[in-house]
């Protein structure tokens, strides 16, 4: 009996504590993108040399493997990449940093749980942009699976969102019913981004801990009844490998204020656009320049 209350206890201090106006958290996770598609596009294309797709595959690694810290408190949270200093000779041409800037990197992503708004600052063709918008309505269906991560107890949720036309990371091959209903023009040249499409929606599993009582989670995700510690986003899984709590050193959480005051559907707009006009160009100049690497930043 007395070791029931004393448990009791312990729950109700520790949710008090997590309530304190001053209390904070941080967590770090590890991000991991399946590039097998591209990988798989360019081993069939003849017009990228061995030593070509050497560096493109190195350099998607490095676009797909990224380290990101959570920074949050009750109400609100920041969510960065972790800065690593570039390899001499690593800098990213045009084609992979339009690249780059789509597969979930660059900027902080704030949100604020309590007025369900988020803003994030980005930069995109050498131009900074300031997005700001509505957090994303996610309606989590709570499943009865458990699992242990790093500790803590979680439990499954999962929820079916619509896929962003921006959002590198959920490009597929499109199906062979698709392209065959559709003959390639044989004097116009294509590039390989010609023979990708995006899936309408994807299924998003998360795994969440009750243990750790904020309605927080990385990148857009939120709206769990705990912190969000696992999530399977398409070919995208995002891992929380370390989580401290009330560090020694707290972190300022506040939105970013730099660049073009935009929402989400006018920032998506111009993305579009640029990258048509981008496909447009390569194709005048004979097909994969789109691929091109670049010799530098």
């Amino acid at each position: 009996m007395y070791k029931i209350i004393f448990s009791l206890v312990s729950i109700v201090t520790v949710c008090f504590g997590l309530q304190a106006q001053e209390f904070q958290g941080m967590a770090v996770y590890e991000s991991k993108t399946s590039m097998t598609d591209f990988k798989t596009r360019m081993e069939g294309n003849k017009d990228i040399t061995p030593d070509m797709q050497k560096r493109m595959e190195e350099r998607m690694k490095k676009m797909s493997e990224k380290t990101f810290i959570l920074n949050f408190d009750k109400s609100a949270s920041i969510y960065k990449e972790e800065e690593k200093l570039e390899t001499p000779g690593q800098g990213q041409g045009g084609g992979m940093r339009m690249m780059a800037s789509m597969t979930g990197g660059g900027g902080t992503f704030y949100k604020n749980v309590k007025d369900k708004s988020y803003s994030v600052d980005k930069e995109f063709m050498g131009k900074e942009f300031l997005v700001k918008d509505s957090l994303p309505n996610l309606k989590w269906k709570m499943e009865s699976e458990t699992r242990v991560i790093g500790g803590y107890n979680c439990f499954k949720a999962t929820t079916v969102r619509p896929v962003s036309k921006t959002d590198f990371r959920n490009f597929r091959p499109k199906r062979e019913e698709a392209t065959a209903t559709k003959p390639a023009d044989a004097t116009k040249k294509t590039n390989f981004m010609d023979n990708l499409e995006l899936p309408k929606e994807v299924t998003v599993t998360a795994w969440y801990t009750p243990e750790i009582p904020v309605n927080q989670g990385p990148d857009s995700y939120w709206g769990l009844p705990g912190l969000i510690l696992e999530i399977n986003d398409g070919k995208t899984v995002i891992l929380c490998s370390k989580v401290v709590l009330n560090p020694k050193v707290k972190a300022e959480i506040k939105s970013p204020t730099k660049g073009k005051l935009i929402s989400q559907k006018e920032f998506d707009e111009t993305v579009i656009k640029k990258m048509e006009e981008f496909r447009e160009m390569n194709q005048g100049r004979g097909g994969n320049g789109g691929m091109r690497m670049g010799n530098g930043g």
